[in-house]
């Protein structure tokens, strides 16, 4: 089934929201055979379908013209309480067509203006997003709670973890990064700001007391923050100094080969502040992970199997898990192997979007048949957009459950219900 797929994006907020999520997917979708325009990618930088406006157009504004005349099948739209998910909802009661969110969730500190536009937005047209949205597309747990929290109906709320490039991230990838910083033997690599309340002084109050005076593993961070001085005072107040090294590095050109190049990957943070990139990028890598049990990183790292889940903030489990995983060799490379497996059949991603494609199939496919709009296409004359009191087309997510998705189970309520 070829698909006319509209992305509807933040300008303001697509890179902290949506990441790479929208720009990756969309690119798979095309290769896929289906039809993609992008409305509020201001910068052009996520790929869509061949344009013939004039240069500058296929900047693709938040505008309803454009959108109508695109009549999508289907429209997906990031960050529920964004201006752009209250463009996607109204969109989508007059074209008639599933509206799938995509939620990234949002870090439990955010700056006080972030948390006031959050606010306005759930105030104004939260409600609306809320009864118009179709699937709510979670990228962890922790989103998935959050957009419980917000009001989403839990039956419409599905995880589906981000994915990782494949091409870019892959064992084997060599790396002068660890030469050129002095670093001897195998690594234990840390990435991301290094700031108080992220579990790295635990990280290295936790290497001093296992593998911090041995000379073939060293500690490397991978990252800048206010933090930073502080952490290495801790580390040379701890006499381990000369086996803690900081690396900066082009995050492009280098990333891929210090990942590769790294014994294991540590992520000791003490709450759901983080992005789990990261932990995508290693297990591509084929690198074992050993991080906090937060809920932003829960079902990624597999007890045992691909790494080892460590409880947040506490020295002692940290110490056991880096015992653990340097006591045995043969261990670190079963779980290398394994996060590999997992990350090529379920992480990469063509397979990330096949599984966002079949939800959109399945959506979509329940609409087949049912209401004005579908008979309007087949006669080729476009549908008239319905009166803000008309009733409007919506799923019902009882007969979804119930597996009712393959016919055209709908129900009929008034938009001010």
């Amino acid at each position: 089934m070829s698909l006319r797929i509209a992305f509807v994006l933040n300008p303001l907020t697509l890179r902290r929201t949506g990441g790479e999520h929208a720009p990756f997917l969309a690119r798979e979708l095309l290769g896929k055979g289906h039809a993609v325009r992008v409305f509020g990618d201001v910068a052009g930088d996520i790929p869509q379908s061949g344009l013939k406006e004039e240069p500058g157009e296929s900047m693709a504004p938040l505008e309803r013209h454009g959108l109508r005349g695109f009549e999508p099948d289907v429209i997906i739209a990031y960050d529920g309480h964004s201006p752009a998910a209250w463009f996607a909802a109204r969109a989508a009661r007059e074209l008639r067509v599933p509206l799938v969110l995509v939620e990234a969730g949002f870090p439990p500190h955010g700056k006080p203006v972030e948390r006031f536009f959050r606010s306005i937005g759930r105030a104004l047209w939260g409600g609306l997003v809320r009864r118009t949205v179709s699937r709510v597309v979670a990228l962890d747990q922790a989103a998935a709670r959050q957009a419980k929290e917000r009001g989403f109906r839990a039956d419409l709320v599905l995880v589906q973890p981000s994915g990782v490039d494949g091409g870019v991230f892959r064992p084997g990838l060599a790396s002068d990064v660890l030469t050129r910083n002095g670093v001897r033997g195998r690594v234990l690599l840390h990435m991301g700001r290094v700031e108080p309340g992220r579990g790295i002084e635990v990280l290295i109050h936790a290497f001093a007391r296992t593998l911090g005076r041995l000379d073939d593993w060293s500690l490397v961070f991978c990252g800048n923050g206010s933090f930073r001085p502080g952490a290495r005072a801790v580390a040379e107040r701890l006499g381990i100094g000369a086996h803690v090294h900081w690396t900066a590095i082009n995050l492009d050109a280098e990333l891929p080969g210090l990942l590769a190049s790294s014994t294991a990957l540590l992520v000791p943070v003490l709450d759901d502040d983080v992005a789990s990139l990261k932990i995508r990028r290693a297990m591509a890598c084929g690198v074992p992970v050993l991080a906090s049990d937060v809920a932003r990183l829960s079902g990624l790292v597999e007890e045992d199997v691909t790494g080892l889940v460590v409880e947040a903030g506490d020295l002692e489990a940290w110490q056991v898990a880096i015992s653990r995983l340097a006591a045995d060799p043969s261990r670190r490379l079963r779980w290398g192997e394994s996060a590999l497996r997992h990350a090529e059949g379920h992480l990469v991603w063509p397979k990330v979007a096949s599984r966002f494609e079949e939800l959109l199939e399945e959506l979509v496919a329940a609409t087949v048949g049912a209401g004005p709009r579908a008979a309007d296409r087949e006669a080729g004359t476009p549908g008239d957009s319905p009166d803000a009191g008309a009733q409007e087309l919506v799923f019902d997510p009882a007969a979804r459950g119930a597996g009712a998705l393959n016919g055209s189970v709908l129900a009929s309520r008034s938009e001010s219900a």
